[in-house]
Protein backbone atom coordinates (compact mmCIF):
# COMPACT_ATOMS: atom_id res chain seq x y z
CA UNK A 1 0.00 0.00 0.00
CA UNK A 2 1.19 3.50 -0.79
CA UNK A 3 0.67 5.86 2.12
CA UNK A 4 0.46 9.61 1.72
CA UNK A 5 2.44 11.48 4.36
CA UNK A 6 5.75 10.74 6.07
CA UNK A 7 4.62 8.30 8.79
CA UNK A 8 4.47 4.52 8.83
CA UNK A 9 2.45 2.47 11.30
CA UNK A 10 5.60 2.16 13.41
CA UNK A 11 5.85 5.94 13.49
CA UNK A 12 2.25 6.16 14.66
CA UNK A 13 3.04 3.76 17.50
CA UNK A 14 5.93 5.99 18.50
CA UNK A 15 3.62 9.01 18.36
CA UNK A 16 1.22 7.34 20.76
CA UNK A 17 4.02 6.92 23.29
CA UNK A 18 5.19 10.52 22.94
CA UNK A 19 1.86 12.37 22.92
CA UNK A 20 2.02 13.27 26.59
CA UNK A 21 4.87 15.68 25.89
CA UNK A 22 3.80 19.33 25.51
CA UNK A 23 3.16 20.40 21.90
CA UNK A 24 5.06 23.24 20.28
CA UNK A 25 2.07 24.31 18.24
CA UNK A 26 -1.51 23.26 17.54
CA UNK A 27 -1.42 20.26 15.25
CA UNK A 28 -3.06 17.12 13.99
CA UNK A 29 -1.55 13.88 12.75
CA UNK A 30 -2.68 12.56 9.38
CA UNK A 31 -2.40 9.07 7.90
CA UNK A 32 -3.59 8.22 4.37
CA UNK A 33 -3.56 5.23 2.03
CA UNK A 34 -3.74 5.93 -1.72
CA UNK A 35 -4.10 3.52 -4.61
CA UNK A 36 -6.35 0.93 -6.24
CA UNK A 37 -6.97 -1.91 -3.80
CA UNK A 38 -9.69 -4.42 -3.10
CA UNK A 39 -12.69 -2.96 -1.21
CA UNK A 40 -12.50 -2.19 2.48
CA UNK A 41 -9.01 -3.59 3.17
CA UNK A 42 -7.28 -0.18 3.57
CA UNK A 43 -10.40 1.21 5.27
CA UNK A 44 -10.14 -1.54 7.89
CA UNK A 45 -6.47 -0.76 8.47
CA UNK A 46 -7.24 2.92 9.10
CA UNK A 47 -9.79 1.97 11.74
CA UNK A 48 -7.30 -0.45 13.27
CA UNK A 49 -4.71 2.34 13.48
CA UNK A 50 -7.14 4.64 15.30
CA UNK A 51 -7.88 1.80 17.71
CA UNK A 52 -4.19 1.13 18.36
CA UNK A 53 -3.33 4.78 18.99
CA UNK A 54 -6.21 5.46 21.39
CA UNK A 55 -5.64 2.16 23.16
CA UNK A 56 -1.93 2.95 23.63
CA UNK A 57 -2.63 6.46 24.93
CA UNK A 58 -4.93 5.09 27.66
CA UNK A 59 -7.16 8.15 27.61
CA UNK A 60 -10.14 6.13 28.79
CA UNK A 61 -12.99 4.27 27.15
CA UNK A 62 -13.61 5.23 23.52
CA UNK A 63 -15.89 4.36 20.62
CA UNK A 64 -15.32 4.61 16.87
CA UNK A 65 -18.53 5.59 15.10
CA UNK A 66 -18.89 4.66 11.44
CA UNK A 67 -21.41 5.64 8.79
CA UNK A 68 -21.96 7.31 5.39
CA UNK A 69 -21.41 11.01 4.92
CA UNK A 70 -24.77 12.76 5.31
CA UNK A 71 -26.97 9.71 4.81
CA UNK A 72 -29.94 11.34 3.05
CA UNK A 73 -27.82 13.63 0.87
CA UNK A 74 -25.62 10.75 -0.20
CA UNK A 75 -28.57 8.55 -1.11
CA UNK A 76 -30.75 11.18 -2.76
CA UNK A 77 -28.28 13.59 -4.29
CA UNK A 78 -25.29 11.46 -5.19
CA UNK A 79 -26.32 7.89 -5.88
CA UNK A 80 -29.78 8.68 -7.24
CA UNK A 81 -31.89 6.92 -4.62
CA UNK A 82 -35.50 8.12 -4.74
CA UNK A 83 -36.48 10.45 -1.86
CA UNK A 84 -39.24 8.11 -0.69
CA UNK A 85 -36.68 5.28 -0.42
CA UNK A 86 -34.24 7.46 1.45
CA UNK A 87 -37.00 8.47 3.85
CA UNK A 88 -37.37 4.90 5.03
CA UNK A 89 -33.82 5.20 6.34
CA UNK A 90 -35.14 7.69 8.90
CA UNK A 91 -36.40 4.90 11.11
CA UNK A 92 -32.81 3.74 11.47
CA UNK A 93 -31.16 7.12 12.00
CA UNK A 94 -31.33 6.91 15.78
CA UNK A 95 -30.07 3.34 15.81
CA UNK A 96 -26.52 2.22 16.20
CA UNK A 97 -24.87 -1.14 16.49
CA UNK A 98 -22.67 -3.60 14.71
CA UNK A 99 -22.93 -5.84 11.71
CA UNK A 100 -26.46 -6.86 12.75
CA UNK A 101 -27.71 -3.36 11.92
CA UNK A 102 -26.06 -3.55 8.50
CA UNK A 103 -27.77 -6.89 7.90
CA UNK A 104 -31.07 -5.39 9.00
CA UNK A 105 -30.72 -2.63 6.41
CA UNK A 106 -29.77 -5.17 3.72
CA UNK A 107 -33.07 -6.92 4.33
CA UNK A 108 -35.15 -3.76 4.12
CA UNK A 109 -37.64 -4.31 1.25
CA UNK A 110 -37.21 -0.78 -0.16
CA UNK A 111 -33.44 -0.54 0.14
CA UNK A 112 -33.02 -3.99 -1.37
CA UNK A 113 -34.47 -2.64 -4.63
CA UNK A 114 -31.60 -0.17 -5.08
CA UNK A 115 -28.35 -1.53 -6.50
CA UNK A 116 -26.16 1.29 -5.16
CA UNK A 117 -27.57 0.99 -1.65
CA UNK A 118 -27.00 -2.76 -1.65
CA UNK A 119 -23.42 -2.28 -2.84
CA UNK A 120 -22.72 0.26 -0.09
CA UNK A 121 -24.22 -1.91 2.63
CA UNK A 122 -22.35 -4.90 1.22
CA UNK A 123 -19.09 -3.00 1.56
CA UNK A 124 -19.94 -2.12 5.15
CA UNK A 125 -20.70 -5.74 5.95
CA UNK A 126 -17.36 -6.72 4.41
CA UNK A 127 -15.65 -4.05 6.45
CA UNK A 128 -17.12 -5.49 9.63
CA UNK A 129 -15.76 -8.90 8.66
CA UNK A 130 -12.26 -7.44 8.39
CA UNK A 131 -12.66 -5.53 11.66
CA UNK A 132 -13.67 -8.79 13.32
CA UNK A 133 -10.43 -10.36 12.09
CA UNK A 134 -8.53 -7.39 13.50
CA UNK A 135 -10.30 -7.93 16.84
CA UNK A 136 -11.65 -4.40 17.28
CA UNK A 137 -15.39 -4.68 16.68
CA UNK A 138 -16.17 -4.08 20.35
CA UNK A 139 -15.05 -0.48 19.81
CA UNK A 140 -16.89 0.03 16.49
CA UNK A 141 -20.46 1.30 16.21
CA UNK A 142 -22.38 1.63 12.96
CA UNK A 143 -24.16 4.92 13.62
CA UNK A 144 -26.36 6.42 10.90
CA UNK A 145 -26.64 9.74 12.74
CA UNK A 146 -22.95 10.43 12.13
CA UNK A 147 -22.25 13.12 9.52
CA UNK A 148 -18.97 14.72 8.50
CA UNK A 149 -19.10 18.30 7.20
CA UNK A 150 -16.51 18.08 4.44
CA UNK A 151 -17.84 17.61 0.90
CA UNK A 152 -14.96 15.53 -0.44
CA UNK A 153 -15.86 12.34 1.44
CA UNK A 154 -17.25 9.76 -0.97
CA UNK A 155 -17.91 6.65 1.11
CA UNK A 156 -17.38 5.35 4.60
CA UNK A 157 -16.76 7.97 7.29
CA UNK A 158 -15.76 7.47 10.90
CA UNK A 159 -15.15 9.41 14.06
CA UNK A 160 -13.58 8.34 17.37
CA UNK A 161 -14.96 9.80 20.58
CA UNK A 162 -13.97 9.49 24.21
CA UNK A 163 -16.84 8.33 26.37
CA UNK A 164 -17.89 10.31 29.43
CA UNK A 165 -16.75 8.76 32.68
CA UNK A 166 -18.20 9.67 36.11
CA UNK A 167 -16.16 12.31 37.90
CA UNK A 168 -14.61 11.37 41.21
CA UNK A 169 -15.62 13.23 44.34
CA UNK A 170 -14.45 16.82 44.24
CA UNK A 171 -13.73 16.77 40.49
CA UNK A 172 -15.47 18.48 37.61
CA UNK A 173 -16.65 16.19 34.77
CA UNK A 174 -13.98 16.00 32.11
CA UNK A 175 -14.76 17.32 28.66
CA UNK A 176 -15.10 14.58 26.05
CA UNK A 177 -15.61 14.55 22.31
CA UNK A 178 -14.04 13.65 18.99
CA UNK A 179 -10.32 12.86 19.06
CA UNK A 180 -9.94 11.29 15.61
CA UNK A 181 -11.85 11.17 12.33
CA UNK A 182 -11.53 10.23 8.71
CA UNK A 183 -13.04 8.41 5.78
CA UNK A 184 -12.84 7.67 2.07
CA UNK A 185 -12.25 10.48 -0.43
CA UNK A 186 -11.79 8.90 -3.84
CA UNK A 187 -12.25 12.10 -5.86
CA UNK A 188 -10.06 14.60 -4.03
CA UNK A 189 -6.60 13.79 -5.43
CA UNK A 190 -7.88 13.75 -9.00
CA UNK A 191 -9.05 17.35 -8.64
CA UNK A 192 -5.39 18.39 -8.52
CA UNK A 193 -4.19 16.11 -11.34
CA UNK A 194 -3.99 17.92 -14.74
CA UNK A 195 -5.04 14.68 -16.43
CA UNK A 196 -7.89 14.12 -14.00
CA UNK A 197 -6.73 10.62 -13.04
CA UNK A 198 -8.75 9.11 -10.21
CA UNK A 199 -6.73 8.03 -7.19
CA UNK A 200 -8.81 6.27 -4.51
CA UNK A 201 -7.84 7.36 -1.03
CA UNK A 202 -8.82 6.68 2.55
CA UNK A 203 -7.32 8.28 5.62
CA UNK A 204 -7.58 9.48 9.15
CA UNK A 205 -6.60 12.44 11.28
CA UNK A 206 -5.68 12.33 14.97
CA UNK A 207 -6.62 15.44 16.94
CA UNK A 208 -3.29 15.89 18.69
CA UNK A 209 -4.20 19.31 20.12
CA UNK A 210 -7.51 17.93 21.37
CA UNK A 211 -5.73 15.03 23.05
CA UNK A 212 -3.30 17.39 24.79
CA UNK A 213 -6.25 19.39 26.08
CA UNK A 214 -7.82 16.25 27.56
CA UNK A 215 -4.53 15.17 29.13
CA UNK A 216 -4.12 18.60 30.74
CA UNK A 217 -7.66 18.42 32.14
CA UNK A 218 -6.96 15.06 33.69
CA UNK A 219 -3.63 16.13 35.13
CA UNK A 220 -5.32 19.07 36.82
CA UNK A 221 -7.98 16.76 38.22
CA UNK A 222 -5.49 14.35 39.79
CA UNK A 223 -2.88 14.72 42.49
CA UNK A 224 0.27 16.58 41.54
CA UNK A 225 2.94 14.40 40.04
CA UNK A 226 6.31 14.42 41.78
CA UNK A 227 8.82 15.96 39.38
CA UNK A 228 11.84 15.52 41.64
CA UNK A 229 13.44 12.63 43.49
CA UNK A 230 13.80 14.75 46.62
CA UNK A 231 12.28 13.04 49.64
CA UNK A 232 12.36 15.86 52.15
CA UNK A 233 12.85 19.63 52.19
CA UNK A 234 14.72 21.10 55.14
CA UNK A 235 12.87 24.27 56.08
CA UNK A 236 12.95 26.95 58.76
CA UNK A 237 9.94 28.50 60.44
CA UNK A 238 11.78 31.75 61.37
CA UNK A 239 14.67 33.84 60.13
CA UNK A 240 18.37 33.29 60.88
CA UNK A 241 18.29 29.50 60.80
CA UNK A 242 20.49 28.93 57.75
CA UNK A 243 23.28 27.26 59.76
CA UNK A 244 20.81 24.94 61.51
CA UNK A 245 19.29 24.00 58.17
CA UNK A 246 22.74 23.24 56.75
CA UNK A 247 23.64 21.07 59.74
CA UNK A 248 20.42 19.10 59.42
CA UNK A 249 20.62 18.62 55.66
CA UNK A 250 24.22 17.39 55.95
CA UNK A 251 23.04 14.80 58.48
CA UNK A 252 20.29 13.65 56.14
CA UNK A 253 22.66 13.48 53.16
CA UNK A 254 25.12 11.37 55.15
CA UNK A 255 22.30 8.94 55.86
CA UNK A 256 21.53 8.62 52.15
CA UNK A 257 18.30 10.61 52.30
CA UNK A 258 17.51 12.74 49.26
CA UNK A 259 17.09 16.17 50.81
CA UNK A 260 17.30 19.76 49.66
CA UNK A 261 16.76 23.29 50.94
CA UNK A 262 16.11 26.64 49.33
CA UNK A 263 19.25 28.60 48.51
CA UNK A 264 18.23 31.64 50.51
CA UNK A 265 19.24 32.79 53.96
CA UNK A 266 15.72 33.63 55.08
CA UNK A 267 13.06 32.20 52.79
CA UNK A 268 9.52 32.67 53.98
CA UNK A 269 7.90 29.61 55.47
CA UNK A 270 5.02 29.84 53.01
CA UNK A 271 7.43 29.94 50.07
CA UNK A 272 9.08 26.76 51.30
CA UNK A 273 5.75 24.96 51.62
CA UNK A 274 4.63 26.11 48.16
CA UNK A 275 7.86 24.79 46.70
CA UNK A 276 7.13 21.35 48.10
CA UNK A 277 3.60 21.37 46.69
CA UNK A 278 4.76 22.48 43.24
CA UNK A 279 7.54 19.89 42.96
CA UNK A 280 5.84 17.03 44.79
CA UNK A 281 8.29 16.72 47.67
CA UNK A 282 6.40 14.57 50.20
CA UNK A 283 7.99 15.66 53.50
CA UNK A 284 9.20 18.84 55.18
CA UNK A 285 11.68 18.78 58.07
CA UNK A 286 11.06 22.03 59.97
CA UNK A 287 13.38 23.62 62.47
CA UNK A 288 12.68 26.77 64.46
CA UNK A 289 13.20 28.37 67.84
CA UNK A 290 10.84 26.08 69.71
CA UNK A 291 12.09 22.96 67.94
CA UNK A 292 15.69 23.86 68.69
CA UNK A 293 14.81 24.45 72.35
CA UNK A 294 12.94 21.14 72.67
CA UNK A 295 15.52 19.11 70.75
CA UNK A 296 13.04 18.02 68.08
CA UNK A 297 12.43 18.36 64.35
CA UNK A 298 8.89 18.97 63.19
CA UNK A 299 8.11 16.57 60.35
CA UNK A 300 5.27 17.64 58.06
CA UNK A 301 3.42 15.57 55.45
CA UNK A 302 2.80 17.81 52.45
CA UNK A 303 -0.21 15.81 51.29
CA UNK A 304 -2.08 15.61 54.61
CA UNK A 305 -0.48 18.68 56.26
CA UNK A 306 -0.11 16.62 59.41
CA UNK A 307 2.81 17.63 61.63
CA UNK A 308 4.54 15.62 64.36
CA UNK A 309 7.53 16.38 66.56
CA UNK A 310 10.36 13.85 66.22
CA UNK A 311 13.36 13.72 68.55
CA UNK A 312 16.41 14.98 66.71
CA UNK A 313 18.27 11.68 67.12
CA UNK A 314 15.36 9.76 65.53
CA UNK A 315 14.66 12.02 62.56
CA UNK A 316 16.75 9.98 60.10
CA UNK A 317 15.09 6.73 61.13
CA UNK A 318 11.59 8.25 60.90
CA UNK A 319 12.15 9.68 57.41
CA UNK A 320 13.58 6.38 56.21
CA UNK A 321 10.60 4.51 57.64
CA UNK A 322 8.11 6.77 55.89
CA UNK A 323 9.93 6.54 52.58
CA UNK A 324 9.99 2.75 52.76
CA UNK A 325 6.21 2.71 53.28
CA UNK A 326 5.39 5.12 50.44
Amino acid sequence: MQRLGPWSREAWAALALQLLRPPRAPCAGDFDIAGHFDPMIPDAECLKIIYEILNALQLGDFLIKMSWKDVRQEMVGKIGLAPEVADCIGVYIQQHGGVSLVEQLLQDPKLSQNKQALEGLGDLKLLFEYLTLFGITEKISFDLSLARGLDYYTGVIYEAVLLQTPARQGEEPLGVGSVAAGGRYDGLVGMFDPKGRKVPCVGLSIGVERIFSIVEQRMEATEKIQVTETQVLVAAAQKNFLKERMKLIAELWDAGIKAEMLYKKNPSFLTQLHYCEETGIPLVAIIGEQELKDGVIKLRSVASREEVDIKREYIVTEIQRRMSES
